[in-house]
């Protein structure tokens, strides 16, 4: 049996892209990933596997140290985003014409209920990625006289 026929396209990356770190290349990335644009994105556009950056972040200490405070940079961009989002009504109202043929200005609920979905997903994200900054805090209190009770395996460990 005979391998695939070819497709005429060249495999592997684009000419100048492979998988060689440079501290060019390092410091594009970070520089995207400090303006909150995704690791994905930032390899397709310069035709990078993401699995490479990874690699990359292990062999390149001085690169992961960057790439790390890029990341957290990035995750503040993202919440600025959530502000600019929910600041930004310049969609909330449409003109729509009536049955007369007269201009009405009327609410878009599809468009607020889209960017309130924007803002919720990067929340959630953010939330996951950093749960120490960006998590809810959770409080736990007990009632003095009925103290709340830490249980492993039985045995109570709060004595």
């Amino acid at each position: 049996m005979k391998g695939k026929p070819s497709t005429g396209r060249k495999r592997g990356p684009p000419k100048g892209y492979g998988s060689k770190f440079t501290k060019a290349i390092g410091q594009h990335i970070c520089e995207r990933m400090a303006e909150g644009v995704p690791l994905r994105e930032i390899c397709r556009d310069k035709g990078l596997a993401w699995p490479t950056v990874y690699r990359w972040i292990e062999a390149h200490p001085e690169f992961g140290e960057a790439y790390q405070r890029a990341r957290d940079i990035g995750m503040d961009a993202i919440a600025e985003e959530c502000l600019e989002i929910a600041d930004d009504g310049r969609n909330d109202f449409v003109k729509r014409a009536s049955a007369d043929g007269a201009d009405l200005v009327v609410y878009d609920a599809e468009h607020v209920q889209r960017s309130k979905l924007r803002i919720e997903t990067r929340l959630k994200l953010l939330a996951k990625w950093n749960p120490k900054k960006y998590g809810d805090r959770i409080t736990h209190t007990g009632d003095p006289a009925a103290p709340v009770a830490l249980v492993l395996n039985g045995s109570d460990v709060n004595g």
